[in-house]
């Protein structure tokens, strides 16, 4: 492990105490041309990142210093890096916990080396679509994409994961009609296209949110029948 050096810009963490599981990662992803750092526990990957910011971090949720939950709000104090969670817990529950927290991703032992590539290529490659939108903000929204946050008015809004992925959506392309399945795909890394009114409660959730900051603006308007889109003038 190269803890002191200046990482390349791809290099990507693995904190797992199983160590063929960890070694089969990095060979997995080296393959595809990353660089991959182990790290046997929580503590160790957090001395690393006081030091080298990777481009995402492979988190085991049983490591052997402490809970994975408990290690990625301590990452999140330091660190807005992309977080996939990797764990043996299948249950809907720790999963739902998981994402809410902020991670990017969440899958379950025992996994193909194939689609946890693929998870990986699909966390950066959203980061970096986000990064980009962030060149382009106007006086009303700002979106950083580093910390994962969108300010309003100059103001940050406080919000869940599915919440900034939506209004995140939303101003990729002010004024365009996004139907609910697409804002679910947009938002959600499962989606399940049976539970699309999930949509409607979330952008409620933005409205008032937005609301707090300014009272007489409405910037998401209801398509009736098909989505929502975002004026950020209105």
């Amino acid at each position: 492990m190269r803890h002191g050096n200046t990482l390349q810009s791809t290099c990507i963490f693995i904190v797992d105490d199983e160590l063929s599981i960890a070694q089969a990662v990095q060979f997995a992803l080296e393959a595809e041309g990353f660089t991959a750092e182990h790290f046997p526990s929580g503590g160790a990957c957090l001395d690393a990142l006081s030091t080298n910011t990777p481009s995402l971090i492979l988190l085991d949720v049983g490591l052997t210093d402490g809970s994975g939950f408990e290690f990625f709000r301590r990452i999140r104090q330091i660190s807005e890096t992309p977080v996939i969670y990797m764990t043996a817990r299948d249950a809907e529950i720790d999963r739902v916990a998981g994402l809410e927290m902020g991670a990017d991703d969440y899958i379950v032992k025992p996994f193909s080396l194939r689609e946890l590539v693929a998870r990986v290529r699909v966390v950066l490659r959203r980061f970096e679509t986000a990064s980009v939108a962030n060149a382009d903000t106007s006086d009303i929204f700002r979106i950083d994409s580093v910390r994962r946050r969108i300010h309003y008015h100059a103001q940050p809004l406080d919000l869940t994961l599915h919440e900034y992925r939506l209004l995140e959506a939303l101003l990729s392309h002010p004024e365009r009609v996004f139907t609910r399945g697409q804002l679910l795909e947009r938002g959600w890394d499962d989606p399940d296209h049976r539970l699309e009114r999930t949509i409607d409660s979330h952008i409620k959730s933005l409205r008032n949110k937005l609301r707090q900051v300014k009272p007489d603006a409405d910037p998401i308007c209801t398509h009736r029948g098909v989505g929502y889109s975002l004026i950020p003038g209105a």
